[in-house]
């Protein structure tokens, strides 16, 4: 009996896979493949994560920099300059670009050290300082030594960079990224320091200063003022919407090198239907009268992009709605969304407390006051919470910073009487309760009435 067992498993099996289903497998495959390098080419474009090959709009900007950090670099020259503009202008990534294309010189390489600092985590000159020699790779050349200031600290540190015969010292550029934090640390040693070196013949050194702030001048002390050299580069938009489009488009296509020239046509050709779509220019002009800069753009497109996939692989007018939708999705009308039902009924109260009031501010007593009216007309007692929980819950509402104390409200003041604000108006509070899950209607009714 095994014997014949043993045959019957041996033998071999066979599968009749016709051609046309190799050709569908093969097909399956295909578009698998080439939708992944969609999603890898253009998901690196919109994280930044690759710099691009040359800069749009801002030539001239570019090249003041460039011939700048090139005469500190080759010539020995010190310098030193502020890049200024909003937050997403791409004042990092013009640095980027500069720096990439200046270490290409042969010169450049071999002669240029970089410090890259930030004011979010160098709070203080010494963490500062620390962080310049771990950059520098100097921890073994300053070992235990002690120094009498931060002058003299700098002072060592550039010094050990000087080469073997000592006549001529490696040149350093320092960039302090929010600049504007540097200013608030105790006496701006470390500016000081850093403008009076490249003002003076000590070493030669750039400082480029990337800050957000237009007044960042003002924040400078006089003897600080008076070190810097006042260059600065500023990077403001000046895009009109034919040009907003034009970079949306850039932005979306397949550059030439993809390896499937035929897809890559037909993605060009579907992106620039897209962009003539008269629903989506309208929404791009939304975008557009809300904020020109690259990150919310990347940010819109990014989510476009995310859905695209093996089934759908192209982008739809409906994508870029949805996606819009989800930008301009107000986060603190959706907090509500997770309120408890008490938590619900004193947002609503401070609503009534504001309409009557005409915006004055309240405390908790008021609220729960409120709150007991509208109990008082109810026959039934669901909504009945002790003092304390009522507490509680307003509390939560605070952390939540859907209500925030009045400025110079005093803190000696009892909780239940401290004066407070409520951050959302009106259309807010009334969205959230048209989307609350299962909210309760005398509740839905008590918020639409007038008089509360």
């Amino acid at each position: 009996g095994n014997a014949s067992n043993r045959c019957v498993y041996e033998q071999p099996v066979s599968f009749s896979v016709s051609y046309s289903e190799i050709y569908l497998i093969k097909c399956s495959l295909f578009i698998i493949h080439v939708s992944v390098q969609v999603q890898q080419i253009l998901r690196e474009r919109f994280c930044e994560r690759r710099l691009p090959d040359r800069l749009e709009g801002v030539e001239a900007q570019y090249k003041h920099l460039l011939e700048l950090l090139r005469r500190t670099a080759i010539h020995g020259e010190s310098n030193s300059v502020l890049i200024v503009g909003p937050r997403g202008a791409g004042k990092t990534t013009l640095l980027q670009c500069v720096l990439r294309d200046l270490q290409k010189e042969e010169k450049v390489q071999k002669n240029l050290l970089q410090v890259h600092l930030n004011g979010l985590l160098q709070t203080d000159d010494r963490i500062a300082l620390k962080e310049i020699t771990r950059q520098l790779h100097l921890e073994n050349v300053v070992g235990d030594k002690v120094f009498g200031s931060f002058a003299e600290n700098l002072a060592f540190l550039l010094e050990a960079l000087k080469k073997g015969n000592r006549s001529s010292s490696c040149p350093v550029l320092f960039v302090l990224d929010e600049f504007d934090l540097f200013a608030h640390h105790k006496n701006q040693t470390l500016l000081y320091n850093l403008f009076d070196v490249s003002q003076s013949a000590q070493a030669p050194i750039a400082v480029v200063g990337v800050t957000c702030r237009l007044d960042v001048l003002e924040l400078l002390e006089k003897r600080v003022k008076s070190r810097f050299s006042h260059r600065q580069i500023h990077l403001l938009s000046s895009l009109n919407f034919t040009q907003y489009l034009e970079r949306v488009w850039t932005q979306l296509s397949l550059p030439d090198s993809f390896p499937d020239k035929k897809f890559a046509q037909e993605w060009n050709a579907g992106v620039k239907t897209l962009c003539e779509d008269k629903s989506v220019e309208e929404v791009l002009q939304r975008h557009f009268n809300s904020s020109k800069d690259f990150r919310s753009l990347h940010m819109l497109l990014m989510l476009c992009l995310s859905r695209v996939s093996v089934a759908k692989p192209t982008i739809k007018p409906a994508d870029l709605l949805e996606a819009s939708r989800m930008c301009f999705a107000d986060t603190t009308a959706n907090m509500l969304h997770g309120l408890s039902i008490l938590e619900l009924c004193l947002v609503i109260a401070m609503k009534h407390l504001n309409d009557v009031y005409e915006g004055e501010p309240f405390n908790l007593q008021m609220v729960h006051n409120e709150f007991k009216k509208f109990l008082h007309r109810k026959s039934n007692s669901m909504y009945n919470f002790e003092q304390p929980v009522v507490m509680k819950a307003f509390e939560h509402l605070q952390q939540l910073e859907l209500i925030r104390p009045v400025d110079g409200s005093s803190a000696k003041v009892q909780r239940e009487y401290q004066l407070m604000r409520l951050t959302l108006d009106h259309s807010q509070i009334m969205e959230a309760l048209q989307k609350y899950p299962q909210c309760p209607t005398d509740i839905k009714q008590w918020a639409m009435s007038a008089f509360g």
